[in-house]
């Protein structure tokens, strides 16, 4: 966080996370297509991921996508995966927004949009717990990864445009290849993959 905060008025955001998402969007879609490899040595890979997401977020504000990513790929269960990236999240921004603050980042612009964010905030967390005790783990994961890639498609797809790499809105195919394929493993988790696991 400490270093992200140092680089964030060195290093175009919008490049940091085009370089995100082009890495991302491969591991996200293997992880809904259901492909998990769990890393034994957690506490070496943990120490580099943690800087990366902290440098990450500070810089962008974007973490949920890589964290969704590792900690479904650890096979956490439903309970632990939303601990652990509720613990994470909660660290990362209460250290970011020190950081911030120590840096003189913040301005009337940016608190006044806290009464718009704020209640929708209310209103979002206590239907998202009451819909996680509902759905099996299983489905929690694709439907996290499913989200993770229509957010990073959208994203790659946006910074196409904004970056000028693409100067129309060609730019969107992305998203619309993301779109048809993770529509595709969704189809056949829920008409394959699922009923197998509930017959077992």
């Amino acid at each position: 966080v400490a270093l992200g905060t140092a680089l964030v008025s060195q290093v175009h955001p919008g490049w940091l996370k085009f370089g995100t998402f082009v890495v991302l969007l491969p591991l996200i879609l293997f992880q809904a297509a259901g492909y998990r490899r769990p890393i034994k040595s957690e506490r070496s890979v943990g120490l580099v991921f943690g800087a990366g997401v902290g440098v990450l977020y500070s810089v962008t504000t974007i973490s949920g996508p890589p964290l969704a990513v590792m900690l479904s790929n650890q096979g956490l269960t439903k309970k632990d995966f939303r601990a652990a990236l509720g613990f994470i999240r909660l660290a990362e921004s209460s250290f970011t927004a020190a950081a911030y603050w120590y840096v003189g980042l913040y301005s009337i612009e940016s608190m006044g949009l806290i009464p718009y964010i704020l209640p929708s905030i209310a209103i979002g967390v206590p239907i998202g717990a009451y819909l996680i005790q509902r759905i099996r783990p299983e489905t929690f994961r694709r439907v996290c990864m499913s989200f993770g890639a229509w957010f990073v498609g959208f994203g790659l797809s946006t910074l196409l445009k904004d970056l000028r790499l693409v100067e129309s809105n060609l730019a969107f195919l992305v998203l619309l290849g993301v779109g048809i394929l993770d529509t595709f493993l969704l189809y056949r988790f829920f008409t394959v993959q699922l009923p197998m696991a509930k017959s077992i």
